[in-house]
């Protein structure tokens, strides 16, 4: 008998991978295409709805292809995805009706203020567990309707779908119209308590209902792809943002359990259970995800600017030839000579939410060399992290042992010792570098049986490097004092 292996489709902000995983949790093929970045005005980002399907497609494809194994081998596929993207297509023809509205774009900033000047934020807050900021699809959604001519009759009359790129992905292999709890969550629309799409938030929004998707368990059945995609239908049954996908590839089953995963942007969550935890401190309570047994949710705190501060310094400003650059050249002094950088480029997310900043460097001098900026980005992404932690401690009421961690971006030595030493915790990397991926075939696997439980699951994940503090507690507190005074300057500059 033939083994089988389960698919994972990672759709991600600037490229789109596809893996295969074998029951070990070990990658036997992968591959990874990237895709345009469309930038129409300042602070506007787009993609192309089509050229993310292509290029996934493609992905799937050559990852069978270097697996050297034949589609009906595939038990599975999981999707995971970059969360608050908003897709909107034509019923009739699969067709979008514009570019692919992406998470960091800003332009629904003037929505947001408006809704908050009518005094709806606590109204968003309790319902969602999310602030009114631009970061989210539903008003994306609202400014593609305001916006667009015509656009809101035809989604009335129901010739329109809407959905985040996990619904256009599922579309796209299946023909079926379907989101799960994690990505539903992320939508300003999605009233998490009650598992439902939210009528008063969907009138507020003026969001027509017949283009929602309906919401699915994130382990259970999203359909079967189309025969010719791959020559054989396969079952697509996992289905996860990829925050939280990658909380579950990291086994963070248990209520304190937390991971930090170093993308374009920088994303800390902590598991809280099966009750969600309200933020006092401006961070956002969403559903972790829904094996079918009821919801577990998560504390989130989510920077804009993580690694993108890197490929900036590289593409540009030109700074750096290759963003494995940045490790040696920060290795090269012995600090950052008291520069300090606040990439703000979109706007500060947690636990600030503060869309009007923007990017603002302070401590240079004439003796600041490349060497001394590249450091102070790379620093910038451990400083911001921490500020995510002191929030979710105080909001979770208790101290977070240790952090998970993964992305591009954990792949900088450099990186992980800074973070543990301005954390003052330990920073742990899996064996598996792509635990996101993972993450998505392990709900896919479980609502098959691949796995059998995720007791099986948690004894896949396995260690590869750790990092233990060594900085002074003086050291420490002088930085991140400086730190936030950097911070204070950028936002009272504007």
């Amino acid at each position: 008998m033939k083994e089988r292996y389960i698919l994972a489709l990672d759709q991600g902000t600037t490229s789109s991978r596809a893996i295969l995983f074998n029951k070990s949790g070990v990658i036997i093929g992968l591959k990874q295409i990237p895709f345009t970045q469309i930038f129409p005005k300042p602070g506007w980002v787009e993609h192309d709805p089509e050229e993310i399907w292509s290029t996934q497609l493609a992905a799937a494809r050559g990852a069978i292809e270097a697996a050297q194994v034949e589609a009906d081998q595939i038990e599975a596929i999981g999707i995971t995805n970059q969360r608050e993207t908003a897709v909107v297509w034509e019923k009739a023809t699969g067709k979008p009706v514009y570019n692919a509205i992406v998470w960091q774009c800003r332009r629904s900033a003037e929505i947001c203020t408006e809704l908050r000047a009518l005094g709806l934020s606590d109204m968003v807050r309790e319902k969602t567990g999310l602030v009114l900021d631009p970061y989210f699809s539903g008003t994306k959604l609202m400014w593609l309707f305001n916006e667009v001519p015509g656009l809101r009759s035809r989604a009335e009359r129901g010739e329109l779908l809407f959905g985040t790129v996990d619904s256009w992905l599922i579309y796209k292999l299946t023909g079926r119209h379907l989101t799960d709890p994690t990505n539903a969550s992320r939508t300003l629309l999605f009233n998490i308590k009650e598992g439902r799409w939210d009528e008063d938030l969907l009138k507020v929004l003026k969001i027509p209902a017949p283009i929602l998707p309906k919401v699915a368990p994130s382990s259970g059945e999203f359909g079967l792809s189309s025969k010719e995609i791959f020559g054989t239908e396969i079952p697509v049954t996992g289905c996860a943002g990829d925050q939280q996908a990658a909380l579950f590839g990291h086994a963070c089953f248990e209520p304190g359990a937390a991971k930090n995963t170093y993308g374009t942007g920088c994303f800390t969550l902590v598991n809280t259970g099966s009750e969600p935890v309200a933020s006092k401190h401006n961070l956002l309570t969403t559903v972790a995800w829904d094996l079918g047994k009821g919801y577990t949710y998560a504390l989130e705190g989510s920077v804009f600017i993580a690694g993108a501060v890197i490929q900036w310094l590289r593409d540009q400003m030109g700074l750096l030839a290759d963003s494995a650059e940045s490790e040696r050249l920060a290795r090269s002094v012995e600090d950052a000579g008291e520069v300090f950088l606040v990439p703000a480029f979109v706007g500060m997310g947690a636990p600030y939410w503060d869309s009007e900043v923007r990017g603002t460097a302070v401590g240079i001098t004439r003796g600041t060399t490349r060497a001394h900026f590249v450091r102070a980005a790379l620093e910038s992404i451990a400083y911001q992290s921490r500020d995510l932690l002191d929030a979710m401690e105080k909001d979770f009421g208790s101290r977070i042992p240790y952090i998970k961690a993964d992305g591009g971006a954990s792949a900088n030595s450099f990186l992980m010792q800074f973070q543990a030493d301005v954390l003052d915790r330990d920073v742990i990397l899996p064996e598996v570098g792509e635990i996101t991926a993972l993450g998505a075939a392990y709900l896919a696997g479980l609502a098959t049986g691949y796995w059998a439980s995720q007791a099986e699951v948690e004894q896949n994940w396995r260690r590869k490097r750790q990092f233990a503090p060594e900085m002074a507690d003086e050291k420490r507190d002088r930085l991140l004092a400086s730190w936030a005074k950097a911070v204070e300057t950028a936002r009272t500059y504007k």
